[in-house]
């Protein structure tokens, strides 16, 4: 059954729901990657709240002019609406009072979804209003999705990431350094709103197949996930919006998979299965590569230090430093050094003595700021230098590894 939901073999509807859902894990996870860039992750979570109020009532309005309401494409257009004047007042909140933004994100969300509520118990009340299936907006829905349903989803999503195509440079730049952007000239506030305002299009692109409170998890997310891969934002917003996509449509197939699995829970689920093993098994900044650096420095610690308790004749105790010093075939199984264990020891002593002339010497400050204790001498000074300080030291010259 898994494999008929991948291949879109399960049949009109499922296919439907993949493709929509793939494309608006795409937008979303590339438009996302501006917001975290920014730093205002939480603007989403109050976007989509503030798009409530707007379904309500525009589904009370094409109740009002003869329709049934479910008309998807003025429900959209609505919530679009309470979404923007959201925007709006959360804007104004941070500009003209001493509220800080996330005191106004939280004001903002609260009101807006509360007065959501409100209208969507008043629409229950209504003759249509039992059976008007607005509930879905909430965490999605996507059983009976039309074709045209599928149209608008794509052709938002598609909209949208074209836009984010366009002004892609100038939200970098704001995004990373807005003091910076506004000395060059650039409107750094009307491109924040539109920032906010492509998280918005995704937003209510996306509430028939995640829903206004899982929206948040798709936007969020991915960039996320991408940001463990990659330190170029370029890169970043390339690798959220394939996470997106690949969140989307798997968890678009596995709902369609197994009897009564929500679609847009699943499809979070999802993206946060990535997300997890992003942290996990990136190689540079996941936690698996943490481990694996602290082992080896925990390893150099140990040798240096046998080290140099074999050039200044003491024994070693230590199991771990034993065992380390075995492998890499410094001292025998009796603990005694082997020839190339005591080169390396005298070595090691040597480099501590060098390293003691440099951090004392005012000349040398810059050069002295790079101890660690195990750094090689030799990739911070030039022989000549080495050979000057052998000097001043005394006994052999140039002993080296």
């Amino acid at each position: 059954m898994l494999w008929d939901a991948l291949t879109l073999q399960l049949g009109y509807n499922a296919t439907l729901v993949a493709v929509g859902a793939t494309l608006l894990g795409v937008s979303a996870g590339v438009t996302g990657t501006f917001l975290f860039l920014r730093k205002r992750a939480l603007v989403s979570d109050a976007i989509s709240h503030a798009t409530l109020p707007g379904v309500c009532l525009a589904f009370m309005a094409l109740v009002a002019l003869g329709g049934d309401g479910r008309n998807l494409i003025g429900l959209l257009a609505g919530s679009a609406v309470s979404a923007w004047v959201g925007l709006l007042c959360m804007n104004w909140l941070t500009r003209h009072t001493r509220l800080a933004e996330d005191a106004a994100i939280g004001a903002v969300l609260s009101v807006f979804f509360g007065l959501g509520i409100v209208l969507l118990t008043m629409i229950q009340t209504m003759g249509v209003g039992r059976q008007a299936g607005l509930e879905g907006f909430l965490l999605g829905s996507t059983a009976g999705m039309l074709w045209a349903d599928a149209l608008i989803i794509a052709g938002g999503g598609a909209a949208t990431l074209l836009l984010v195509l366009i002004l892609r440079r100038p939200m970098l730049q704001v995004a990373f350094d807005p003091e910076y952007a506004a000395a060059r000239g650039l409107p750094v506030n009307r491109i924040d709103l539109a920032m906010m305002g492509l998280v918005m299009a995704v937003t209510v692109v996306g509430l028939k197949i995640v829903g206004l409170i899982l929206i948040v998890a798709l936007l969020i997310i991915p960039p996320v996930t991408a940001r463990f891969w990659s330190d170029r934002s370029d890169h970043v917003v390339l690798l959220a919006g394939l996470a997106g996509g690949a969140a989307g449509y798997l968890g678009a197939a596995l709902s369609a998979s197994a009897p009564n699995l929500p679609t847009g829970p699943i499809i979070v689920l999802v993206s946060f299965g990535f997300f997890a093993l992003s942290m996990l098994l990136a190689p540079a900044r996941g936690v698996m590569a943490a481990v694996l650096r602290h082992l080896r420095f925990q390893r150099r610690v140990h040798i240096r230090q046998g080290l140099l308790a074999l050039a200044q004749g003491q024994k070693i105790y230590e199991p771990l430093t034993l065992r380390l010093l075995r492998r890499a075939d410094i001292v025998r199984a009796d603990g005694v050094a082997t020839e190339a264990g005591k080169a390396r020891a005298a070595k090691a002593l040597r480099d501590e003595k060098r390293w003691e002339i440099v951090r004392a010497d005012q000349a040398h400050e810059a050069t002295a700021a790079l101890y660690d204790g195990l750094r090689d001498i030799e990739t911070v000074l030039t022989r000549d230098q080495i050979a000057e300080i052998d000097r001043r030291i005394g006994g052999p010259q140039g002993v080296s590894a």
